[in-house]
């Protein structure tokens, strides 16, 4: 078999009992979810595995609690191996981003923890500062809907950007509250299959989110960020994050610009790539590689113990 891709998603996959069964099981996990508490002074593991959900996916608990989840699903499956996964490369979506930099040693974990509190707490800001939303749309062409954002900013007079490409067919789009309203009505009349208004009260990845980069880059300027073991494709050019100054540059320009996810994935998958697993609560990025390239249909997610030890199997053919 050749060494997996290591994926890691982002806001919107959570739910309330994530990791609790594979900190259940296995002491190194138990051991992430520990040492979070120890590092945020409060017990996220108990907000992760109990909820309420409505404290869970608050922007400044849920992008810590992902990549905690995250984290504490990858060292099960290396508790199982008896050693770290020999991974090829690792991709995150959005804040899973922050996930895989952990995961190939570029942010140790209490850095990346503390890094993705303070991108939460200071995108709740900007979404108070600069009120928006993000809206999916299905079954249009992309060229299609950057012109729809295009015109919606010219009639509204405010922004409203692409803010994820996720697969063919689903692109998500980010902005200030009257031009994403207008854009969503211009993609109905363009005869999308579906404009669908996501429960969301910021508008991440666009010019909204100006509002607190500067401190934001502050943050970043303070980790320590070190080469990655292995290639972190970035969610702005799709390209090999190889150094700390280009990691910092991504982490901050990430706030403002789009997740080309598809472009990532179509990389990794150019280069001969033939293993992806998902690390992770839910199934969300497996659901996007099937709409990338049939041919991963099957793609294998850790969400639960079982799948710590399906995927150990699987590492050891």
């Amino acid at each position: 078999m050749t060494n997996p891709v290591l994926l890691f998603p982002g806001q919107g996959s959570q739910e309330v009992g994530m990791g609790a069964d594979i900190a259940a099981h296995s002491p190194a996990a138990a051991s992430i979810f520990r040492q979070a508490d120890d590092i945020l002074g409060f017990s996220l593991s108990r907000l992760c595995f109990e909820g309420p959900e409505d404290t869970l996916t608050d922007t400044i608990n849920v992008q810590p609690a992902l990549l905690v989840a995250g984290v504490a699903a990858l060292r099960a499956v290396e508790e199982q191996l008896g050693a770290p996964i020999a991974a090829a490369a690792a991709a995150g979506h959005s804040l899973g981003e922050y996930t895989a930099l952990v995961a190939a040693g570029a942010l140790s974990f209490e850095d990346g923890l503390r890094l993705v509190r303070e991108r939460g707490r200071l995108m709740k800001l900007a979404g108070e500062i600069a009120p928006g939303g993000m809206a999916a749309i299905i079954a249009l062409d992309t060229d299609k809907i950057a012109e729809i954002c295009q015109q919606a900013s010219a009639e509204s007079g405010g922004p409203v950007v692409i803010a994820n490409d996720n697969c063919p067919g689903q692109v998500v789009i980010s902005g200030d509250e009257k031009a994403l309203t207008r854009a969503m009505a211009l993609a109905a009349e363009a005869r999308a299959r579906k404009v669908v208004r996501l429960a969301v009260s910021i508008a991440a990845h666009s010019p909204l989110m100006g509002a607190v980069q500067e401190d934001f880059a502050a943050a970043v300027a303070q980790a320590d960020i070190r080469p990655p073991q292995f290639p972190v494709i970035a969610n702005i050019s799709a390209r090999p994050l190889t150094d700390a100054d280009a990691i910092r540059q991504e982490l901050v320009g990430q706030l403002q610009n789009p997740v080309q996810w598809t472009k990532s994935m179509q990389r990794l998958i150019g280069e001969g790539h033939e293993t992806f697993i998902e690390f992770g609560p839910g199934k969300v990025l497996a659901g996007l590689m099937k709409r990338i390239d049939r041919r991963f249909r099957r793609m294998p997610a850790v969400v639960a113990w079982d799948d710590v030890l399906a995927v150990t199997n699987l590492l050891r053919k």
